[in-house]
C-alpha cells in the first residue's frame, strides 16, 4: 500500500449511472417479478486518482452495456478523504444519480470499507438488499474486521461483489476472503479487460434481480464471465 497525496480531482462517472438505470429500466422482469435492490460503493480516495479518468471511462463503458434481468433500484455510496462518507437515497431515477455523481470528486484518504459494509447492513436489515457491488484498489483496514462484517452480510443475504482494480497482493488476499465470507464472489480487473468486467458488473446486476440462476440468461458473450462469479455463488 503506497501513500498517495495528490490534489482534488473532479470524477466524470455521471454517464455510468444513467446508462445502468435506462438500460436495466428496459429489460423484462424476472421470474420472480420483484425489484432488485442494488448498493454500489466506489472507493474515492486518492489512491485511484492516477488512473481515475481511464477507470471512469471503463466503469461508464461497463454501465452503458449492462444487462440486469429486471428492474433495479440503486443506491450509490462512497467515501473520500479525511472520514468523508456519502450515500444517495434508493434511486430508480437516472438523472438523480447523474447529479450525484457530477460533485464526486476523488480526495487523499483511508479506505473506509468497514463503513461501507456497516451501511450496507443497516439498510439490508431495514430492506432487503440484494448484492453489494464494490469496486476499490486496496485495504487499509483489519481484515478480520472486514470479514466479520461480511460474514454478518451472508447472514442477512446480502453477498458482496468485489471488483478489484490493480494488482496489490494484499488486497487480493482480503478481498477474496471478504468476498467468500459474504457468500459473493471477487474479480480482479484493469483498463485491458474491459469486455470482461462489462460481463461481471452485468452478472452483479442480473444476480441482484433474479439470484444465481439469472446469471444463465445473459448474452452468451457474456456468460464465460457470469460463470466465473456462479461457481463461486454456487460455493
Amino acid at each position: 500500500m503506497s501513500d498517495h497525496s495528490k490534489a482534488l480531482k473532479k470524477v466524470s462517472t455521471s454517464a455510468e449511472i444513467d446508462g445502468f438505470i435506462k438500460r436495466s429500466a428496459t429489460l423484462p422482469l424476472s421470474a420472480s417479478n420483484k425489484r432488485g435492490r442494488l448498493l454500489f460503493a466506489l472507493d474515492a480516495t486518492a489512491s485511484r486518482e492516477p488512473t481515475w479518468d481511464s477507470a471512469s471511462d471503463l466503469q461508464c463503458r461497463m454501465f452503458a452495456n449492462t444487462k440486469a434481468l429486471g428492474s433495479l433500484s440503486v443506491q450509490l455510496c462512497y467515501f473520500f478523504g479525511y472520514k468523508q462518507f456519502k450515500y444517495t437515497p434508493w434511486l430508480e431515477d437516472s438523472m438523480r444519480l447523474t447529479g450525484v455523481m457530477g460533485d464526486v470528486r476523488c480526495m487523499a484518504g483511508a479506505t473506509q470499507i468497514s463503513r461501507v459494509f456497516q451501511h450496507a447492513l443497516a439498510e439490508t436489515m431495514a430492506q432487503r438488499v440484494h448484492a453489494l457491488v464494490y469496486i476499490g484498489d486496496c485495504i487499509e483496514e483489519s481484515i478480520d474486521y472486514l470479514g466479520e462484517l461480511a460474514g454478518q452480510l451472508k447472514l442477512h443475504g446480502t453477498p458482496v461483489f468485489i471488483f478489484h482494480e490493480g494488482s496489490d497482493s494484499y488486497a487480493t488476499d482480503g478481498f477474496r476472503q471478504i468476498a467468500r465470507l459474504s457468500g459473493g464472489a471477487y474479480a480482479p480487473f484493469n483498463l485491458s479487460s474491459v469486455g470482461a468486467l462489462e460481463a461481471l458488473l452485468s452478472a452483479a446486476a442480473a444476480f441482484s434481480i433474479g439470484g444465481a440462476d439469472a446469471l444463465q440468461h445473459l448474452p452468451e458473450s457474456q456468460l464465460k464471465y457470469a460463470k466465473l462469479l456462479e461457481q463461486q455463488l454456487r460455493g
